[in-house]
């Protein structure tokens, strides 16, 4: 295991602690590693030989041995434990907005509630609002959290699908009788959530394949096993579907799996008029097969572009690649920088100089600082004081990068319900740049909320729009809002919006992108990273931008680096 997923195995230890009423201490221990984990300033695996991560504040003797054995062995046995004993309904509660474990732990105890169905009947009942902490306001909330959650079924996070089909893929092309391996479904399409794992390979030899797939240690329960396909269930309750192919059918049925169910219709439908006929397995002519090596070849033969997976929708791609019209989708290496990152000065977990070094790690050449403003007590928003506290600290470092990298000053202003923002203009004019987000007050009507964050837009001293739509995935649906009003604001002020690429937000979603890039506005991929692996988030921003159609062209952080500070001044007036 890396320190990301260590991390979060801690963290859910601590909070399967505090579900069961454990020591308060013991299970911030956990939550502590856990923070500490994600902050380290080194690669896990060397400071683990070198001896390093046992000078780490927050993980002690105890806490390091874990550590170690789940770097080692991907296991932990205390971690299974916990999990066993504890009713899988009670973690499911953890997504609904406003109950953390204490609360859970109480409405265990006190209504015997175990899921989420338990929870929607007892909210409706009323008996919720009796018990002391709660009320009938806490009670409403449950129950819009709990509709929202059922209603998105047992779909995850792309960022979970990622961590659980990651070591499945990589088992699968380790074995000696597969030629070739992928993902498909809606994790190679990199939709926001995903059903189940579809992972597809080529061999001769299928059934050993899989026979060996089935005994993996991921695997939980085996729910079918045939010669060619096989479906589990994952440790952490996902299924995920395994099948084999000859090498000759690969190219086909990596299409034909891959493809939503309208764009797999549109392809077959072309080539039914080209007299040709496509399956999972074959392009068939009037003389017999018509072989293709790859996708390629198989878009080639159906008179098309080669069609990227973010694309495969049914939303105009087929035209496009009919015309050669497809845009070259921006990639990860576009990328040249990032705004709107967290530091310990707010509720970040590293240090400025921390996050500068992982941002060169990473390949860019200039990151922007843009903690909490000080509205945000809750995420140690900064007082004026600490803001040039921090101005100078950021200076000082500058100093030391010389051309080669560049911090920049930003702040994440919260925009407050009038529309106005939480520091002074003379501080505002201070910054390099302007995040302006909502964090509170969520429950104002579609046309107060509006209003605020049109104001917020036109503001000139804003430079760009922060998790636009508050949305929390599986968690908690965006704010009543006109999206369409805002953008257009922003298109008129000249405002960016970002991509908040958090797995949890990824706000805005790739709709709109599109339809915000058709009014003008210009896009910015942000990771919202509170700890130096957040920037890794920048994968999925670029996901929901090449979901959007967008190109390099269409992101602003994709110019030369060494440009970036006259383009934000520029963009800002000077």
């Amino acid at each position: 295991m890396d320190a990301s997923r260590i991390a979060r195995v801690l963290s859910e230890m601590g909070t399967l602690l505090e579900l069961k009423g454990e020591n308060p201490f013991r299970c911030r221990a956990y939550h502590a590693a856990a923070q500490a984990l994600e902050g380290l300033p080194a690669d896990l695996g060397v400071m683990i030989a070198d001896g390093s991560l046992k000078d780490v504040s927050g993980i002690g003797e105890t806490m390091h041995k874990k550590i170690v054995q789940l770097a080692t062995t991907g296991r932990l046995a205390e971690h299974e434990e916990l999990r066993r004993k504890t009713p899988p309904g009670l973690i499911a509660l953890l997504r609904v907005p406003g109950l953390g474990p204490k609360k859970i732990k109480l409405l265990h105890e006190e209504l015997a509630i175990e899921s989420l169905a338990d929870l929607r009947r007892e909210a409706e009942s009323g008996r919720i609002a009796a018990l002391k902490g709660f009320g009938v306001k806490t009670e409403a909330k449950i129950k819009e959290g709990v509709a929202y959650i059922e209603s998105m079924g047992d779909r995850i996070l792309i960022s979970q699908a990622d961590r659980l089909a990651s070591p499945v893929l990589a088992a699968v092309r380790a074995h000696p009788a597969v030629i070739r391996a992928e993902t498909c479904g809606s994790l190679r399409r990199r939709a926001e959530t995903i059903g189940d794992i579809d992972v597809l390979f080529s061999s001769t030899e299928p059934a050993a394949v899989l026979d060996a797939l089935v005994a993996l240690p991921q695997v939980a329960t085996v729910l079918a096993h045939g010669p060619t396909r096989a479906s589990v269930r994952l440790a952490d309750g996902v299924q995920c579907d395994l099948r084999g192919v000859d090498d000759s059918q690969y190219p086909f049925a990596l299409h034909y799996f891959t493809g939503s169910k309208a764009h797999n219709i549109a392809i077959r439908g072309r080539a039914i008029e080209r007299g040709l006929s496509l399956n999972e397995y074959a392009l068939t002519g009037e003389t017999g097969p018509v072989p293709c090596r790859d996708e390629t070849e198989l878009f080639a033969a159906l008179g098309l572009e080669f069609i990227p997976p973010e694309l495969r929708e049914h939303h105009g791609e087929i035209e496009a690649a009919a015309a050669g019209k497809l845009p070259r989708l921006i990639t990860r290496a576009d990328l040249t920088g990032t705004f709107h990152c967290h530091t310990h000065y707010s509720d970040g977990a590293n240090t400025l100089e921390e996050m500068a070094l992982a941002a060169q790690a990473r390949g860019l050449g200039y990151l922007g600082i843009a903690d909490h403003s000080r509205s945000a007590r809750y995420a140690g928003g900064l007082e004026i004081d600490r803001v040039r506290e921090q101005w100078l600290e950021i200076d000082r470092l500058n100093a030391t990068f010389g051309d080669s990298f560049r911090l920049f000053k930003g702040t994440e202003c919260d925009i407050l319900p009038d529309g106005s923002l939480d520091y002074p203009d003379d501080l505002l004019d201070g910054f390099d740049y302007v995040v302006a987000s909502v964090h509170s007050h969520f429950h104002l009507s579609r046309d107060q909320m509006t209003e605020r964050l049109v104001k917020a837009a036109m503001n000139p001293r804003v430079t760009m729009m922060g998790h636009l739509t508050g949305r929390l995935i599986l968690a908690r649906e965006g704010y009543a809002l006109d999206v369409a009003a805002v953008v257009d604001a922003a298109a008129r002020s000249g405002v960016m919006i970002e991509i908040n690429a958090n797995p949890h937000r990824l706000d805005l979603d790739a709709a709109e992108c599109r339809r915000a890039r058709a009014k003008g506005v210009m896009l910015v991929i942000n990771p919202d990273a509170h700890a130096t692996d957040g920037l890794d988030d920048l994968d999925y921003g670029v996901s929901v931008a090449r979901r959007a159609w967008l190109t390099a062209a269409d992101v602003w952080n994709t110019g030369p680096p060494q440009d970036m500070a006259k383009r934000l001044a520029a963009r800002r007036g000077g």
